[in-house]
């Protein structure tokens, strides 16, 4: 029993000096996306509260699951963060993606956002009531770029199609960035992009925005019409990323990185800088409040994915 003692007052001792060295936030996505995009973000605000460096790290593949499983095999000290979205979406996808929710502790949400339906300029609609049509005309000509399966694009577009009754084929990239690049190229026409990836180029004119995926629209996307405004109203798809550690990670470790993220995602420039990437700030009161969200919104996601029929082995 004394040496639990002595452990358990090191763990206590360790958990008081946190941090004393860098911290990293592993998302499973290349640069050029929207998990790339908020995990840099926050990993420069939360290095000015924790007094350490904040490390944004890229591991891209299986779909995020390469980063999420390095993260749960990670020791539950705080220095390795993730940056994900819902595990439910990959837990029904994979036979075994490498863990489960009891593997993690939710920290707290950094953004939400609504997808983008984008097109290369050369194809010949304006609107999604032209793309609905568009897509019937021609079955077998119209690809869809998207970010890998259980990604927010392969999620997006999976919803539109049942919404809208057409046969979607989608082409499946790494992630966001290198998805955008091939509709860019004419290799792929279409993709239902997380807005980090494509405002720029929705700016400069080189993609045509034809709706985002929110009935009545978005304040952080002015200009682009919702999905009722568009024409087809039963359709709507927002994502969202947020932070989590290793289960076992100690209590006042996990709430020293609640406040850290908090703190800068409460500061009016940081939340500018987000909504110019089309996304809102959107943190939690509590790691327990980002608990409850990701609990309720499990089985909708779980039966999405089902229904999609969306099975990756």
């Amino acid at each position: 029993m004394r040496w639990l003692a002595i452990a358990l007052v090191s763990f206590s001792a360790s958990a008081q000096q946190y941090p004393a060295k860098p911290v990293r936030i592993v998302v499973g996505y290349p640069p050029g996306g929207s998990g790339d995009f908020t995990t840099r973000v926050i990993a420069d605000e939360m290095q000015k509260s924790l007094g350490v460096q904040v490390i944004a790290e890229n591991k891209p593949g299986a779909g995020g699951n390469l980063a999420s499983t390095e993260v749960a095999r990670a020791a539950p000290d705080g220095y390795t963060v993730l940056n994900a979205w819902h595990h439910s979406i990959n837990l029904a996808l994979y036979k075994n993606p490498g863990y489960t929710h009891k593997d993690f502790i939710p920290i707290t949400k950094i953004a939400t956002g609504p997808t983008i339906v984008v097109v290369n300029p050369s194809l010949p609609v304006n609107n999604l009531k032209e793309l609905i049509s568009y897509a019937r005309q021609n079955p077998t000509k119209l690809f869809v770029a998207s970010a890998g399966f259980g990604s927010t694009p392969n999620l997006s577009a999976t919803l539109f199609s049942a919404a809208a009754g057409v046969q979607l084929t989608q082409v499946q990239f790494k992630g966001g960035g290198p998805a955008i690049q091939s509709v860019l190229a004419g290799d792929t026409q279409v993709a239902f992009s997380t807005a980090p990836t494509v405002m720029g180029m929705i700016r400069a004119g080189r993609l045509r925005p034809l709706a985002v995926s929110m009935r009545k629209g978005s304040p952080a996307v002015p200009g682009i019409p919702g999905t009722e405004e568009a024409g087809v109203p039963n359709y709507e798809s927002t994502f969202w990323f947020g932070l989590y550690a290793p289960a076992g990670t100690p209590r006042a470790i996990v709430m020293r990185l609640h406040e850290a993220a908090v703190k800068g995602l409460a500061r009016q420039e940081v939340r500018d800088k987000i909504a110019l990437q089309g996304m809102d700030a959107t943190p939690n009161a509590s790691p327990d409040a980002f608990d409850a969200e990701i609990r309720a919104e499990g089985p909708m996601l779980e039966r999405l994915i089902r229904e999609s029929g969306a099975k990756v082995e």
